[in-house]
């Protein structure tokens, strides 16, 4: 039933972001940062400096806004895939491989509605430790090659600000449509996405059902989710990264603003190389396979159902 797939679609969005989210952290503010201004080596050099700057909840920075909204992006993802491969099989007949990317396609063009949102106030927030870092350690600089006494130059001090007060802002200044910043980007993402997903997961759970008519084993659906997930996300990472930059509104020392997607393509190629394209993607494969696993088993298992079923006994 529709509630139980939005409900089982909830359940594994927020059971994965929780897993997963410092990671989700490092893949932003490496693509983030640009040459000439890198503060971060790698995943766990992100991780660990985050931790001494910001503390241990620095890490899960932007998270409030992704447990809020998970809820509905993963249901409506998960449930428009379902609705559509239903309405595109014929008299209960296998999908052909077309089929399946179409109802994938489908599925990614649904998310959007609230995935765009979500990407843009995640962002804001997951990026503003390294801008705050970045300008800290040039004022320090400064402040070593200038002639005046130790201690004159004033400190840098973050302002931290929040998903409400990024929300209302954007809402004043720009409307509406500035919390959809990057939708063209994210839909670029998206879909392609889930035309690779949807039907290489479909096919890697089929591979582990003993009879058609009996769901596979929880671990099959599980190793499916983390193996499509991963290379779904790969494929489609130089499509993340331009997201991600095109929808960060606050910009480090001396880095580049974008005009749109084929801007924003042309000039990472000529100033980063080809290269900086596939910035983060393993940060992004280890953030999309347990987060796709966890979510195909719970939605597989069906805890919707059971707790559906439990209702009535205690009316």
């Amino acid at each position: 039933s529709l509630p139980a797939k939005l409900i089982n679609g909830g359940i594994a969005g927020l059971i994965g972001v929780t897993c997963v989210f410092p990671i989700d952290l490092a893949k932003t503010r490496l693509q983030n940062q640009q040459n000439g201004q890198r503060l971060y080596t790698s995943m766990s050099d992100c991780l660990v400096k985050t931790i001494r700057s910001e503390g241990y909840f620095g890490m899960y920075r932007g998270a409030a806004v992704n447990l809020t909204l998970v809820t509905p992006e993963k249901a409506i993802k998960l449930a428009a895939n379902d609705f559509f491969r239903h309405h595109l099989s014929k008299d209960g007949k296998k999908l052909t491989l077309l089929r399946e990317m179409l109802a994938g396609c489908g599925a990614g063009t649904c998310q959007v509605i609230v995935t765009t949102p979500m990407e843009m106030l995640k962002i804001q927030l997951q990026d503003a430790g390294r801008i705050a870092a970045q300008k800290k350690l040039m004022a320090a600089q400064a402040q070593l090659s200038s002639s005046s006494a130790p201690g004159a130059a004033e400190p840098v001090v973050e302002r931290r600000t929040t998903a409400t007060q990024i929300t209302r802002e954007l809402l004043r200044s720009k409307g509406i449509a500035g919390l959809y910043k990057g939708l063209g980007a994210t839909l670029l993402r998206d879909v392609p996405f889930s035309i690779v997903y949807f039907p290489l997961f479909a096919n890697l759970n089929k591979l582990g059902q003993k009879d058609p008519n009996v769901k596979a084993p929880f671990y099959v659906s599980f190793l499916s989710g983390c193996v499509a997930g991963s290379t779904a996300a790969v494929a489609v990472n130089p499509c993340d990264v331009i997201k991600t930059r095109l929808q960060s509104l606050q910009r480090g020392v001396n880095e580049d603003t974008y005009s749109g997607i084929l801007d924003c393509t042309k000039k990472i190629w000529q100033k980063e190389g080809p290269a900086a394209f596939l910035k983060g993607a393993y940060c992004r494969a280890l953030v999309i396979a347990p987060l796709f696993g966890i979510a195909q088993v719970v939605y597989f298992i069906g805890i919707a159902e059971f707790l559906l079923d439990m209702l009535p006994k205690h009316r």
